[in-house]
């Protein structure tokens, strides 16, 4: 075996030590599907095969994958420091991404904390939130609100807030005093092309659990605009428009987690762009790099900074992490920003997502499908469960467009779609023919 991917020979014995995260690990270690390569749209297998990868990596490599400026950028930044210490010092790149990061946010939105991955950020917010209300003299508002079907990441608060009965059901009683709304997927809107029409009603149950809870309990509501991992949930129009509403008139904060739809994936800076709706807060990660070096974070606006910088001298937040604004992480995230605004990629997705939507809406009459969305460069196509075996089929039809060369996602009976910003036609047509092809010969 060498240090690096190339050429890897793992014999099956070494595969045992590795316990891998959200992975069948027995039947992955029963027939592994190494990745030992990667450029532009597509990986390689450590059989030799190219691999259209249609699926961003993780919803994370939005500019393609090993693009020379990032690339460069992080050896440069390794041979000049490694590392940095992030509690009482810092360097200037931290500063500098800091600054582009703001240029790009909404609104008020004008101060970044730094940390290493969604879920890191999603804590982060939640704690800044009860903090904040603590420190404006509102400290009973301890209470945090989630959605059914929300995914969040897997720290406790993460856990707590989201709604993936499968992420939650092994971990305990988890945060006290957490609360969900309703999810978003009303059947009738099955086959919508972007938003859907009907279910701007959901946001008013917030006002029940206000009523139920009171106000003066509630810290903050925390939804993605676009529903991912739970399998692309698109939010129905005016459903974020009146959360908003309702926060704003309870002095509720609201937190966006764009962990996934940030830098581009919907064809803008930012979901609260595309859906006209400034939160006070926004969770980011993945796309930041284009996937290549771990990094997370929280934009926040200027009245929770400020907020914090009112109190006495000191440190202002105990929190924060080892890693929070690594050096390399930072190289990777401003090449990473400049390469979007370079080749124009937000613009680009936004003229690449009628393509997919019209693609992809294609497979409407194809056996087993029961539904399509999208929004931006994401789609789903959801299939109807095998009696008594929910995902596998799934499961199954993700195995088999792996076998044709092509990376699509399943979770559950869904398949989810979320191409590099770079995509081409002709990979859109690939992953769609693919699934057609699959979905055909599956039972």
């Amino acid at each position: 075996m060498t240090l690096l991917s190339d050429p890897l020979k793992i014999a099956r014995k070494e595969l045992d030590s590795y316990w891998m995260p959200f992975t069948a690990n027995r039947q992955f270690k029963s027939a592994p599907r190494l990745v030992v390569a990667a450029e532009g749209m597509h990986y390689t297998t450590a059989d030799g095969r190219r691999i259209l990868d249609g699926f961003a990596g993780l919803w994370c490599c939005n500019a393609g994958h090993c693009r020379k400026p990032i690339v460069e950028a992080i050896q440069k930044q390794a041979a000049t420091m490694d590392y940095a210490p992030a509690f009482q010092m810092g360097h200037p790149l931290a500063f500098e991404l800091a600054n582009r990061i703001v240029e790009l946010a909404p609104g008020k939105l004008d101060h970044v904390f730094f940390c290493n991955s969604g879920s890191e950020a999603v804590d982060t917010a939640l704690k800044i939130a009860l903090a904040w209300h603590r420190v404006r003299g509102e400290g009973a508002r301890m209470r945090l609100i989630g959605r059914e079907r929300g995914y969040h990441g897997v720290g406790f608060g993460g856990i707590s807030v989201g709604g993936i009965p499968a992420n939650r059901k092994m971990f305990g009683t988890m945060l006290a005093g957490v609360d969900h709304l309703p999810h978003t997927h009303v059947l009738s809107n099955a086959y919508s092309r972007g938003q859907p029409e009907q279910g701007a009603h959901l946001a008013d149950e917030l006002e029940r659990l206000v009523a139920l809870h009171d106000a003066s309990t509630i810290a903050a509501v925390i939804v993605e605009p676009l529903a991912g991992s739970t399998g692309v949930l698109i939010p129905p129009k005016g459903y974020l428009q009146r959360l908003r509403e309702i926060t704003k008139k309870h002095g509720i904060l609201l937190i966006f987690d764009e962990v996934i739809t940030a830098f581009g994936r919907l064809g803008a800076n930012f979901a609260a762009d595309v859906y006209g709706v400034e939160p006070d807060m926004i969770t980011f990660a993945k796309g930041i790099t284009s996937g290549t070096v771990p990094m997370g974070g929280v934009i926040v606006s200027s009245d929770i900074y400020q907020a914090f910088m009112a109190g006495p001298q000191g440190i202002e937040l105990f929190h924060g992490y080892t890693y929070s604004a690594h050096p390399l992480a930072c190289a990777a995230g401003i090449a990473t920003l400049q390469l979007y605004k370079d080749e124009d990629l937000f613009a680009r997705a936004r003229r690449m997502a009628p393509v997919l939507e019209n693609a992809l809406h294609s497979l409407k009459g194809t056996r087993h499908v029961v539904d399509i969305r999208n929004h931006g460069l994401v789609g789903a196509v959801e299939l109807a469960p095998r009696a008594g075996a929910p995902g596998a089929r799934g499961f199954e039809a993700y195995l088999r467009c792996y076998e044709r060369n092509v990376l699509v996602r399943s979770t559950g009976d869904i398949l989810a779609i979320a191409p590099a910003l770079i995509v081409e036609e002709s990979h859109i047509a690939q992953i769609v023919s693919t699934m057609r092809e699959v979905l055909g010969v599956l039972d």
